[in-house]
């Protein structure tokens, strides 16, 4: 069922206004004659004056320039070591505006970037001189609660997804930062904490309406555009802007058990080979992510699991057995908790600062040797937070083929990330130096790379961690994208 015909069934649960009030920016500066900006390719190009004037009225958002009220705050994503400058924000509020944003920045050949909520360590969502078609004011949901769908806006938050199903007995796989955008994280992957049960954010996705580079907003599902489709899900953005994703949901209890276990130092070895070997035996219902922590400050070193159990409550005992008896805890939180209060337990309080390099990669055994190299080449610092976590996979992630859709990784375990992060102000070479030895140190331990982390990458590792699947979605991109406008991300090269 297409979106459009959902929209007018009598059968509809409203969640949130599909297009709700949002307070925009104010644009009221001068258009100038000419404004800098640059192509794809990195050429300087002049845009006139008329043409930004057409544009600007053109669209139900808002258009930034520079000089503009709220630029300064619309320009930045989630990590201050991001720096850039877009020649134009368009902020848009519907698929008419993606549309226009998009026809823009075709006609004049812009570096275009897309942001949702930000959270592209490597700072994606931006650019110097390009255009920024902002998708933050374009959110909304509506849930279908008989057939078990929800239909949810490609600027919404992953807040917004909880909360519109979970009360409602019905969830999907959504992510652990509440604050994380929809559209980057379920046209990447999507890991979280019900993957083990119901698969990663993409594998839930059941349909797409998306404005590809020529502008023209297409729907996509197993039957209709079906090449579209299967990119869309692990090929990142490389094929358009998705405005609408359809999700598959399941039942499921608003509460879990849940929350951190943080264990004496000494046993973080232990624990790890404990982690690494409990792994393949742990229910599907379980999710554990272990942390390995040198805070700043000159704190100890911490190591702890973050923890959801989503199974029956009467067996949440006897799965969490092993992991209590695992090392010596000096800390027991785990409860009985609201799903979506643990969904925004890993939130932080943004606003757009805490500056952070990570880098990561796939384990399929967390062995002798990436354990001494997660620990042994930890570093405390007193301006740096330093730190390593495990993201759980394996369960229904597993099970699905590798070419079903475009994320070929079936066949990871874990999720590894390192990296650092520290204040504002402080002399960032030491530690994004830092973070790349320790980084170098535990790659040779790993085998390919989420794409929602890619951090500076080559281009033939990109071209190289889709594996089996490159060359068809070469194919796609050739035919949805075949100038590239869309190139800031993980990138597909057309060879058109």
């Amino acid at each position: 069922m297409k979106r459009r015909d959902f929209i007018t069934s009598s059968s509809l649960a409203l969640t949130l206004p599909l297009f709700p009030a949002w307070e925009g920016y104010s644009a009221d500066s001068i258009i100038p004659s000419e404004l800098l900006a640059i192509t794809g390719e990195g050429k300087n190009i002049m845009i006139k004056k008329t043409d930004i004037a057409d544009f600007k009225k053109s669209l139900k958002g808002t258009l930034l320039l520079p000089d503009d009220n709220g630029y300064n705050i619309a320009r930045l994503v989630r990590n201050s070591i991001i720096d850039k400058k877009p020649a134009l924000i368009a902020q848009c509020i519907d698929e008419t505006d993606i549309q226009k944003a998009v026809n823009f920045a075709r006609e004049y050949s812009l570096l275009t970037a897309v942001k949702c909520g930000g959270h592209s360590v490597s700072g994606k969502g931006t650019c110097d001189l390009g255009i920024m078609i902002d998708l933050s004011p374009f959110r909304g949901s509506r849930l279908d609660i008989n057939n078990k769908r929800i239909f949810i806006t490609g600027g919404s938050w992953l807040s917004e997804l909880d909360e519109a199903t979970v009360p409602y007995g019905l969830g999907t796989t959504a992510g652990t930062v509440s604050h994380t955008g929809v559209g980057g994280l379920a046209t990447g992957g999507g890991f979280g904490r019900l993957g083990r049960k119901y698969g990663l954010t993409l594998d839930n996705i059941k349909s797409i309406e998306i404005v590809t580079a020529d502008g023209q907003l297409r729907y996509a599902d197993e039957n209709e555009n079906s090449d579209l489709y299967w990119a869309v899900r692990g090929g990142g953005g490389n094929f358009g802007v998705v405005t609408m994703f359809e999700f598959q949901l399941y039942p499921m209890n608003r509460e879990v058990i849940g929350g951190r276990i943080t264990f004496d130092f000494a046993d973080v070895k232990q624990l790890l080979k404990f982690h690494g070997e409990h792994t393949l035996e742990a229910p599907w219902d379980m999710y554990l992510d272990p942390v390995v922590f040198a805070p700043p400050m000159g704190f100890d070193n911490t190591v702890y699991f973050d923890v959801c159990y989503s199974g029956p409550h009467n067996k949440a005992e006897k799965a969490l057995e092993p992991l209590r008896k695992a090392g010596k805890i000096l800390k027991d939180e785990i409860a009985a908790v609201d799903y979506v209060e643990i969904q925004k337990s890993g939130d932080d309080d943004d606003p757009r600062g805490r500056s952070q390099y990570l880098k990561g990669g796939f384990t399929i055994n967390v062995t002798s040797g990436l354990i001494d190299a997660i620990v042994d080449n930890l570093e405390p610092h007193p301006e740096r937070g330093s730190m390593a976590f495990f993201q759980h996979n394996g369960g229904k992630i597993n099970t699905i083929p590798t070419d079903a859709t475009a994320f070929p990784h079936r066949y990871a375990e874990h999720n590894l990330v390192t990296g650092s992060f520290w204040k504002q102000g402080v002399d960032i070479d030491p530690h994004i130096s830092w973070s790349r030895r320790y980084w170098k140190k535990v790659a040779p331990y790993t085998d390919g790379f989420y794409i929602n982390d890619e951090f500076m990458e080559t281009q033939e590792e990109v071209n190289l961690n889709f594996l089996g699947n490159y060359e068809r979605l070469v194919e796609i991109k050739n035919k949805y994208d075949p100038t590239n406008l869309f190139r800031l991300n993980a990138n597909i090269k057309p060879s058109v």
